[in-house]
């Protein structure tokens, strides 16, 4: 995603200094290093002189203006807030896309993030690798968009959000992914959200969904979908009755993931929920050692930095609007992504 640009160009006013014969070497060298990849002791053999002089006068070049070096990304992704966001909540990988130009209040996860997480799992996942994926709108577009991965092994991490709906969501997703990578799928074909924890301790035990969770402890990359307390916005917060809402929300509940319940300091709440879920632990989360959250929007801004801060989470792929958010809250903690740690502890 990252081009380096280098021009050799005619001397600007401050490389005018240097006599035309320095002109020329300079430019030569700088075209043997930057253009054709030439090392400076390569370059020092070709022109005679010792290598310490082709890096001073490498350095030269780039002082007096004689080279000049652009970085550049696809325009739909913005380097500048993506280092920002990763250095401020310690984050292994922060990639932050573009906005829509005109984003509706009832928006979702923009589905341009799906496509950059889909990438972003290309580079991440290694043959032999266990991926994980856990139920959301984000997770679903990601997985319809990858066109790359080496052999793996793919798990999902939660049942769906409505078993009728299983072809068009998360086992889905997992099939897609196995099937670009051709590696194992182990789908969970059960609901995220039981009526009670007798019945979902029962469909546990199933051979499908037991031999789905044996692989949790082998997760090595996972990619999770982050929701806000509010309609529409979080899988849970829709299967629930109005008085179970009312319950989680008198908690303090701000955000959402895989089923667990955080509030706005990263701490989980409302642990009882999980004992009628379908989910990976939040403890086995922990674990796994690159989780990749993508989530973005306005709406979810709040959202995406509790989850941050539960140290649940090592990389994140959002959006302008929610990273602009997030780099002007203040983070709990120098790092809280990167350290893995507990609030609770």
């Amino acid at each position: 995603m990252r081009e380096i640009a280098v021009s050799g160009i005619s001397a600007g006013r401050s490389a005018m200094r240097m006599g035309p014969a320095e002109l020329v070497q300079a430019a030569a060298m700088a075209r043997r290093f930057y253009l054709e990849g030439k090392s400076k002791i390569q370059i020092a053999e070709e022109f005679g002189v010792s290598r310490f002089k082709v890096a001073r006068v490498l350095e030269t070049a780039l002082e007096r203006d004689l080279v000049r070096i652009e970085i550049r990304v696809p325009a739909e992704l913005d380097a500048e807030r993506s280092d920002a966001l990763r250095a401020r909540y310690g984050l292994r990988h922060a990639v932050v896309v573009e906005s829509p130009a005109e984003e509706q209040d009832d928006a979702a996860d923009p589905e341009n993030l799906g496509e950059v997480a889909a990438d972003l799992l290309g580079e991440l996942v290694n043959e032999g690798d266990v991926l994980g994926l856990a139920w959301g709108r984000s997770t679903i577009h990601m997985a319809a968009a990858l066109d790359r991965l080496p052999p793996c092994t793919v798990v999902q991490l939660t049942g769906v959000y409505d078993a009728g709906t299983a072809e068009r969501g998360s086992v889905e997703a997992v099939r897609r992914a196995a099937q670009v990578s051709g590696g194992e799928a182990h789908p969970i074909y059960a609901p995220m959200l039981l009526p009670d924890p007798a019945t979902a301790a029962a469909l546990r035990h199933q051979t499908g969904i037991a031999r789905a969770f044996e692989h949790f402890d082998k997760v090595t990359v996972a990619a999770v979908s982050i929701g806000s307390w509010e309609p529409g916005i979080s899988t849970v917060h829709d299967m629930l009755s109005d008085d179970e809402r009312a319950h989680y929300a008198s908690l303090g509940v701000a955000a959402e993931m895989s089923a667990h319940l955080f509030d706005a300091d990263g701490r989980r709440v409302g642990r009882d929920l999980g004992e009628r879920c379908i989910t990976v632990e939040a403890d086995r989360l922990r674990r796994i050692p690159e989780v990749v959250a993508i989530a973005g929007g306005q709406r979810k801004a709040a959202a995406i930095g509790a989850v941050l801060r539960s140290g649940l989470v090592t990389s994140l792929v959002t959006d302008t609007a929610a990273a602009d958010y997030l780099l002007t809250e203040s983070a709990a903690g120098p790092r809280p992504a990167l350290e893995r740690a507990d609030p609770d502890d």
